[in-house]
């Protein structure tokens, strides 16, 4: 059976540790502790960790080569596994998603996140499944500086309930595929009660 590599896309050092760049990183971090599959071992230009989960053997990868090269790692293990981009699901954040909601789809263009212009050009593909967790578009300033922020008091009150909304979701891909998974989970408030 073939690995099904997760990357979480984000930014590493404590630095940038609760910014909403690192979305990817938290979901990771949750599906890896739900999962029981440490993510401890140096490797493709990050931090990774393989076990199974969902009847599925994954390889985790949280790219250390900050986000916008993060491509270059993601490309590395997939070289290393001998895998397709069929294999490969990303958890990104995404500026035109609310807070609270996750959109999973398969494809599509990078629409200005760098870590998935950097996927797209070292793959060469947009043949892989994107999770993208909302973390809202600021009403005025900039986008960069935006991202770069810690999530509010209230955000971060119910950042917990997202991700683990979103490793649900990411089970309900492993198990009953992805056109199931989107018509249960895209555009839900995974916060509300």
């Amino acid at each position: 059976m073939a690995v099904k590599l997760i990357a979480g896309l984000g930014n590493p050092g404590t630095r940038y540790q609760w910014t909403r760049h690192n979305a990817g990183f938290m979901v990771l971090d949750r599906l890896s502790s739900i999962a029981g599959i440490p993510i401890a071992k140096k490797g493709f230009s990050g931090l990774c960790g393989e076990g199974w989960w969902q009847g599925e053997r994954l390889l985790l990868l949280k790219p250390f080569t900050y986000m916008n090269l993060s491509g270059r790692s993601v490309a590395e293990a997939l070289r290393f596994h001998k895998l397709s981009p069929d294999d490969v699901l990303v958890i990104h954040d995404d500026l035109d998603i609310p807070f609270g909601r996750v959109k999973l789809k398969k494809g599509g263009g990078h629409g200005g996140h760098n870590g998935l212009r950097s996927l797209l050009a070292e793959l060469g593909s947009v043949d892989f499944i994107r999770v993208r967790v909302g973390i809202d578009r600021p009403a005025r300033g900039d986008v960069v500086d935006y991202v770069l922020t810690s999530f509010s008091a209230e955000e971060a009150g119910r950042l917990p309930f997202l991700l683990d909304g979103v490793v649900d979701a990411i089970g309900s891909l492993l198990s009953d595929g992805l056109e199931k998974t989107m018509s249960l989970f895209n555009n839900r408030d995974l916060t509300a009660p």
